[in-house]
């Protein structure tokens, strides 16, 4: 029997490969990226994680059960207590103060991809939070343990800890524990409230394709 996340999968499945094909993708895994661009991603990326980590309190005050709330908190405690902080580590190494950081201004794509995210959060089910969040968690694994396979794409001294990073097995532990709540969510809803958690999942992969080219572009405020 084929699961919802089955579903989802083969419905974004072209857009996830013109992102595995975009430059900065393709640069990065090949070792080419220009250090500028791939800072400028790393400086939205931390202001997007900051709303990002919100969905998970959102999405634990809308859990039903204990042990779900409990672990959508833990989410929200790793993000801002573990993955900021190797973000912060990690910037440091291209130069990048956390002063700095903390001081970026969203781009247009930034602003629309958490102001999706947190409009789904405050009006949507927990379903529809979840649909909106797993995107970014599912095609960053995706893409990890896709370039971790790739010969030389591990040379690069500082683009290897970015694909180590989204290979790892805790990486790949977190985002099966979200693919599965997804399904439990998903589970005897009928099929106008399915196809509308299709659509939120949709519109997130979109707005991940467009993150990519944001960051290629280093896109700027026109005015």
């Amino acid at each position: 029997m084929s699961r919802f996340s089955d579903r989802l999968y083969e419905s974004t499945q072209s857009i996830w490969n013109q992102c595995h094909e975009h430059p900065f993708l393709v640069e990065l895994r090949e070792g080419t990226l220009d250090p500028e661009r791939f800072i400028f991603y790393l400086k939205q990326d931390y202001v997007y994680l900051i709303d990002y980590a919100k969905l998970f309190a959102i999405a634990s005050m809308k859990s039903r059960d204990l042990e779900t709330m409990t672990k959508f908190a833990e989410l929200l405690h790793s993000t801002l207590h573990v993955e900021m902080s190797l973000h912060r580590d990690y910037a440091a190494r291209f130069g990048v103060t956390r002063e700095q950081l903390e001081q970026t201004v969203p781009s247009p794509t930034t602003i629309a991809y958490t102001k999706f995210l947190l409009d789904t959060a405050a009006q949507g089910s927990l379903a529809e939070v979840v649909a909106a969040l797993l995107p970014c968690m599912w095609s960053y694994r995706e893409i990890g343990v896709a370039y971790a396979k790739i010969p030389g794409a591990l040379d690069h001294p500082l683009y290897r800890e970015w694909i180590l990073m989204y290979s790892s097995d805790e990486f790949g532990v977190l985002t099966d524990w979200t693919i599965d709540i997804m399904n439990r969510l998903a589970e005897g809803l009928p099929e106008s409230e399915l196809a509308r958690l299709e659509e939120r999942f949709l519109v997130a992969s979109k707005l991940e394709y467009m993150f990519w080219d944001m960051s290629y572009r280093k896109e700027e405020w026109p005015i």
